[in-house]
């Protein structure tokens, strides 16, 4: 697989969140469990097995965001191409089907945002994939969950 595209700041993100949850957090709930067991049998100790279950989540968390970073490169959006669709890119498309008008910024993991007035989209995700390479005028069909999208590209912003 091809290593997806990360702005410098998605990575500082990904990698404070890490730094905070092996450092902090977890930490944290080794204490608690160390505390609950004080508290004697552990076959009955709601408390310590919660605890135990939250641990299992965290590492999970941490080995999760661990295995995004290993697969991303960090990219400099300002050194893309100009006028074509790609990584860092603010895309205005019309849907072919009604007129109306969306903005999609092609972005890295943890840096998605669906909700706003410019939708983030991961650079890996259908619609994205559909839309990089192209160039104002290009049309686009994409195969998404409620059926095909189909869009013309009107705007390409470049940072």
């Amino acid at each position: 697989m091809n290593p997806q595209p990360i702005s410098q700041e998605g990575y500082d993100k990904k990698t404070e969140e890490i730094r905070v949850l092996e450092n902090e957090v977890m930490p944290q709930i080794a204490e608690r469990i160390a505390e609950a067991r004080a508290e004697g049998d552990l076959k009955e100790n709601a408390e310590y097995h919660g605890q135990r279950e939250e641990q299992g989540r965290v590492f999970a968390k941490i080995a999760q965001l661990k295995t995004q970073l290993a697969s991303c490169r960090i990219v400099d959006k300002t050194k893309m191409p100009k006028g074509v669709v790609n990584f860092g890119a603010t895309v205005t498309v019309k849907d072919l089907s009604d007129g109306m008008e969306e903005k999609y910024e092609l972005v890295g993991p943890g840096e998605e945002n669906y909700d706003g007035e410019i939708m983030k989209i991961l650079t890996s995700s259908p619609v994205a994939q559909g839309m990089l390479g192209k160039k104002v005028g290009d049309r686009i069909e994409v195969e998404i969950p409620r059926g095909t999208l189909r869009v013309e590209i009107v705007k390409i912003e470049n940072p």
